[in-house]
């Protein structure tokens, strides 16, 4: 580094404020004056020619007073920065050269290095407390933690070192409090936990980051949508608006309520909070899955006490069908999933066994075209095709018969295998 892009070893205080600012200060050498800071703060020596495309005639004159001669007449104004560097050394404006003369007119000149230097380390700080949290409760989030060093996820959250700490402290605290046990509702337990009861609502940089955490210590799949982030949250006994997540089942048993209703052949609606706090003791062999209310009230209507167990997705899978499914499938039941033959019901099925496994019932292209040939006016197929993980062939079967086959088209099939 040569002397003159350095701090002045010598005090300001020997520099001709005056004089420096009438030769140098005026916003017709502002220019130079800008050149000269890019290149200290880049440790650059203050050498060689600057040059300014096409110069007012006021750029031109400055340049004369600060050199004593005029510059030259060419349509660009250049200026070598050791002549300016020996004219305010030898004139005494500034005994220290040209880059005591830039510090004194716009202060001290940070150099990048250290200022990226700075920044790393403010980053690296940052994610102390998350480095805090797995050293000594949370190891088994170490993989999830190294991911949002290197995809730059805390960055765009929290645009600011000091903005990420504060928002990896409130993560770490949230993150060391689950899974909750007993369950609690979500803003309960951020009014708890974060001292504000929507903290953890949607959209907030705390809640993508804690759900991230979250599905990182409970194994949860990738997703997306209301019903997928609520059973995220379930999963990390939190429960997003536990109440209005149902599922509608029949014949199953393992708490005090489910037996009682299986004993009485009874449909049950099980909550998303019932399932998270009191879920079934016991799991059967075979729980059979429908997506319409009519084949299991018909099944209730038909079989009663006795008819196996069977759970009703309404449409897609809520979270509370999911939470119940995942829990008999994870303690030994084998789920058996039959829908609507049409684009919408290939849909619901695919939504459902990416996220539970299941085996079809009555569910194959072999079985739509049985349906097909015995239906004489079945509804004709619209919609947008798509495909069947478990049947390869039920898709472009769909489109060659080209007719719509509802579970009430095919109910007494259904009810002969739900039969005692």
């Amino acid at each position: 580094m040569t002397e003159n892009t350095g701090t002045p070893r010598r005090p300001l205080a020997h520099i001709d404020q005056q004089r420096l600012f009438r030769l140098l200060g005026g916003p017709e050498l502002a220019w130079l004056v800008d050149r000269c800071r890019r290149r200290m703060e880049r440790d650059e020596p203050l050498t060689g020619p600057v040059t300014l495309a096409a110069p007012t005639a006021a750029e031109r004159a400055a340049a004369e007073r600060l050199l004593g001669r005029a510059p030259g007449a060419g349509r660009s104004l250049s200026m070598r920065l050791d002549t300016v560097d020996a004219v305010l050394r030898r004139s005494g404006v500034s005994p220290d050269g040209l880059a005591a003369a830039v510090t004194a007119l716009t202060g001290p000149v940070p150099r990048l290095a250290e200022v990226r230097e700075q920044e790393v380390n403010a980053w690296r700080d940052a994610y102390a407390p998350l480095d805090n949290l797995i050293r000594t409760v949370r190891p088994e989030l170490a993989d999830w933690a190294d991911r949002l060093r290197q995809d730059g996820r805390i960055r765009r959250l929290a645009r600011t070192p000091h903005a990420a700490h504060t928002l990896l402290g409130d993560a770490a605290q949230a993150l060391r409090g689950l899974p909750a046990d007993p369950a609690l509702s979500l803003p309960a337990f951020a009014a708890r936990v974060l001292g504000d009861a929507h903290a953890l609502d949607d959209g907030t940089p705390l809640a993508t980051l804690v759900l991230s955490g979250v599905r990182a210590l409970a194994g949860f799949p990738d997703g997306s949508g209301a019903e997928w982030r609520r059973e995220a949250w379930a999963s990390a006994g939190l429960l997003k608006d536990a109440l209005s997540s149902t599922v509608l089942t029949l014949g199953l048993r393992g708490t005090p309520a489910l037996d009682w209703t299986a004993d009485r052949g009874e449909p049950t609606v099980l909550t998303l909070r019932q399932l998270t706090r009191t879920p079934p003791r016991t799991a059967p062999t075979v729980v059979y899955i429908c997506e319409n209310p009519t084949v299991l009230a018909t099944a209730a209507d038909t079989h009663g006490p006795v008819c196996p167990p069977l759970v009703c997705l309404q449409g897609q899978p809520s979270a509370a069908a999911l939470r119940l499914l995942r829990h008999l499938e994870a303690h030994g039941s084998a789920l058996l999933y039959h829908g609507d033959f049409d684009w919408g019901g290939l849909r619901i099925a695919t939504a459902l066994l990416r996220r539970v496994p299941w085996r079809p019932w009555r569910y194959t292209a072999g079985d739509y075209r049985r349906a097909a040939t015995a239906t004489a006016l079945a509804p004709p197929l619209t919609g947008t095709p798509t495909t069947a993980e478990w049947d390869p062939n039920l898709g472009p079967t769909l489109s060659e018969l080209g007719v719509r086959i509802e579970e009430e088209t095919v109910l007494d099939d259904l009810l002969a295998d739900l039969a005692p």
